[in-house]
């Protein structure tokens, strides 16, 4: 509830929905639902979307920093320019919530399979259904492309990422060891 100032009585409650409380009238106050939040879109990215897509990757690897190594970090966190350069040939996606980018995913094909690049969700959206939506976006333009399989690949110390792509169906087909900045990296593949 906020407070507000009414002319001639003082100040009153005003609870969310923008309803006078009953707070003080011998009736209990009705329980407000929290906050409903704003839909989310998931569109194909555009050159538009490029400097939000930037300070996106930025929000989510400045929150890892200390956990990874800073090299990892700085290739994770691309310029303007560098994001541009890695559209070529990737269809991106970004998810907006309220007009604000929370997530942001890419498809590269080639030889009629489609890998699954660069997926990155805002930590303050986590675990709201944005990555599987855009994993979503992403498996339904493969098949739009007449794809044959998926696959993505991520570091073995995210396992939130494994978790996800097993609950969409992906199997985990492999593993290489110290391969990536001396990390372990795990592929997952669903056949299409």
């Amino acid at each position: 509830m906020v407070s507000q100032q009414s002319p001639d009585r003082g100040e009153r409650a005003i609870e969310a929905s923008g309803k006078p409380s009953t707070a003080g009238d011998g009736v209990a106050p009705a329980k407000s639902e929290p906050p409903s939040r704003p839909e989310l879109a998931v569109d194909r990215l555009t050159h538009q979307d490029v400097n939000d897509v930037c300070a996106l990757y930025k929000r989510v690897w400045d929150a890892q920093k200390g956990d990874l190594v800073p090299d990892m970090i700085k290739a994770w966190e691309p310029t303007p320019l560098e994001f541009t350069s890695w559209m070529e040939g990737v269809t991106y996606f970004v998810a907006r919530r309220g007009g604000k980018a929370v997530g942001v995913v890419g498809l590269e094909i080639d030889h009629g399979s489609g890998r699954i690049v660069r997926l990155a969700v805002d930590p303050e959206d986590r675990r709201q259904g944005v990555a599987t939506a855009l994993v979503r976006a992403a498996v339904d333009w493969a098949r739009h492309a007449s794809c044959t399989s998926v696959w993505a690949d991520t570091l073995a110390r995210f396992s939130s990422a494994a978790d996800l792509l097993r609950h969409l169906g992906f199997q985990e087909s492999g593993i290489l060891h110290r391969h990536e900045w001396n990390e372990d990296v795990r592929f997952f593949e669903e056949l299409l």
